[in-house]
């Protein structure tokens, strides 16, 4: 990097924390600091709930997915906006009916204090980790790429994050939000319009698409009812439809989002305006991978896109197998770039020659598969610490050794900004799931600032954990769906508990609380046996903790009912 990427990363960090601070300092109460004094609008709403999910993840792990898998991946956010109209009908009208500052306020009144600290409990830790996922994912990255040494930089993204939002809470969250929204916009697409202009002058988008859908990288649509399939049609509707209602609609990080909103309408507005341009942002990112596929079409990509563990092997006594896996790369590539350079300059292929190009190009994409996975297997051997599944180094690669000086600055400042948007709106959720849900129930009465100063000294300590976490965290086989299915393990028995609240209204605490219980330890015990794809986590979990009450709570009345007539 040069000093002109310093200049623009450091200045774009600043300022958004500096911008936050400053507009957001000095909250008067609870609901100044908790609920943003409910003076957002709904365009507000809707970028403070997208830039909550819109990780840093986002941005490293998607546009890699794509490079691998396809666009297949978009499946999985199918359920969202069936998700964001229910819970415009149900959910928010309801939270607001009982103005309550976080979403377990509600599950008190209609159960008892025993449910709402459960559940409490249940969203403070997967969020905590997740938190500490957020920082992790992009320190990690930088690390390896930049040879920027790990904790410091877990240290740096943390305390950025914690500045702000202690300073001025929700508020500060949703202000800053707008700002690098607007960074990871203008970011993504100057990428997207740079990595089509690098295309050979025969290679138009049209062609470009062309030679991604012959490799299969275009299958965005899958029917199959396969339950190996993590990503299909029917995982995403009702897999993601279920996801989307425990998150948006559950999950205090999200809710406390939409409760800063000026009105139920401005709201509702919000979370629309989320859903209708959710899965069009996710599309294009896809996209993003699936253009950086095209590009390494005519470019020589690395034999792994981790620098530390094509490092490690290069420094092991395997060098010379590595080196042959490389040399073999290397004319699959060539061949690659001959053959779809022809394919791209002739004037009209019959369908039978495009049929040709086309198993061709599946052949020489297994081929360069079989590498890739015999080079992982070579890495392993030279270290076991090392990550050998390079997905989440893709995108960063491609930026670091091809995109223009300056814009290098501007594209890691984008996957700073994720990560301390995100990572500001758990933490502020944490904290004041934490003051209004737990703190607050057993210290009694207390003034205004009183909460508002344990509201500040929360959020420095989940920050704290959230560093913590980040510092000891490791690699999955996919960054962003770690973060999915670590939800997925907690969010269906949410979402059934609330939909119990909602809907059954004969059932009682005691039974939702069992059931709860039981499911959770269920659900924790088919993830591990891998019993099914983790998005169906989410529906076994809320239909299992339905179920279940129901059960129990026949089973207590119908015990009422023997005792009363005997």
């Amino acid at each position: 990097m040069l000093l002109i990427d310093w200049i623009v990363l450091i200045g774009t960090l600043v300022f958004i924390v500096a911008y936050g601070a400053y507009k957001t300092r000095g909250s008067k109460d609870v609901q100044d600091y908790i609920r943003g004094g409910n003076e957002a609008k709904w365009w507000t709403v809707g970028l403070s709930v997208m830039a909550t999910q819109a990780s840093a993840i986002t941005f490293l792990s998607t546009p890699g997915q794509a490079f691998h898998s396809g666009m297949g991946f978009v499946q999985f956010y199918f359920g969202l906006p069936i998700a964001m109209i229910i819970i415009c009908l149900v959910f928010i009208p309801i939270y607001y009916r009982l103005n309550v500052y976080t979403a377990y306020e509600y599950l008190e009144s209609r159960f008892d204090r025993k449910t709402r600290i459960l559940t409490a409990l249940l969203f403070l830790t997967q969020r905590g980790l997740s938190a500490g996922i957020t920082i992790f994912a992009p320190a990690i990255i930088l690390s390896a790429v930049l040879g920027w040494d790990l904790t410091t930089l877990n240290i740096i993204i943390g305390v950025l994050v914690i500045i702000y939002t202690v300073s001025g809470g929700t508020k500060a969250v949703n202000v800053t939000q707008k700002q690098q929204m607007a960074v990871i916009f203008f970011g993504m697409i100057t990428a997207f319009i740079l990595i089509i202009q690098y295309l050979p002058e025969e290679i138009s988008f049209t062609k470009a698409l062309e030679i991604a859908g012959s490799s299969g990288k275009l299958d965005i649509l899958d029917f199959s009812l396969d339950l190996d399939n993590r990503y299909t049609f029917w995982s995403g509707i009702i897999g993601g439809t279920f996801l989307a209602l425990s998150y948006f609609g559950t999950d205090q990080s999200q809710v406390q989002r939409y409760l800063s909103g000026r009105s139920v309408q401005q709201s509702q507005l919000g979370l629309i305006f989320n859903g209708l341009l959710k899965v069009p942002m996710q599309f294009f990112i896809l996209l993003v991978g699936v253009m950086v596929f095209v590009f390494y079409q005519f470019n020589d990509s690395p034999l792994n896109f981790n620098p530390a563990a094509t490092k490690a092997v290069t420094e092991s006594s395997l060098q010379s197998e590595y080196q042959k896996l490389e040399e073999d790369l290397e004319q699959i590539q060539t061949e690659k770039q001959q053959k779809t350079l022809l394919y791209a300059r002739a004037s009209d292929f019959s369908s039978e020659k495009q049929e040709e190009f086309r198993r061709s190009m599946v052949e020489l994409d297994k081929a360069e598969i079989e590498k890739r996975e015999s080079a992982a297997k070579i890495i392993s051997e030279a270290d076991g610490t090392v990550e050998t599944n390079d997905k989440d180094y893709v995108f960063i690669h491609f930026i670091l050794n091809n995109l223009p000086r300056g814009l290098i600055g501007l594209l890691l400042a984008v996957i700073l900004s994720a990560a301390m948007s995100s990572t500001a709106s758990e933490l502020n959720a944490l904290a004041s799931t934490t003051v209004i849900d737990l703190y607050k129930r057993n210290v009694g009465p207390r003034s205004e600032q009183h909460f508002v100063n344990a509201s500040k000294w929360f959020t420095l300590g989940w920050g704290i954990i959230a560093i913590a976490v980040a510092s000891i965290a490791d690699l999955f086989d996919n960054l962003i769906q770690l973060v999915n299915i670590i939800g997925s393990i907690f969010y269906g028995n949410v979402l059934g508990i609330f939909l119990l609240a909602f809907f059954i209204k004969y059932v009682k605490g005691h039974a939702v609380f069992i059931a709860a219980l039981i499911t959770q330890a269920i659900i924790i015990g088919i993830y591990f046996m891998e019993i099914m794809p983790y998005l169906w986590l989410n529906v076994t979990g809320c239909i299992l903790v339905i179920a279940i009450a129901l059960i129990l709570q026949s089973s207590e009345n119908n015990l009422l009912t023997t005792r009363k007539t005997s």
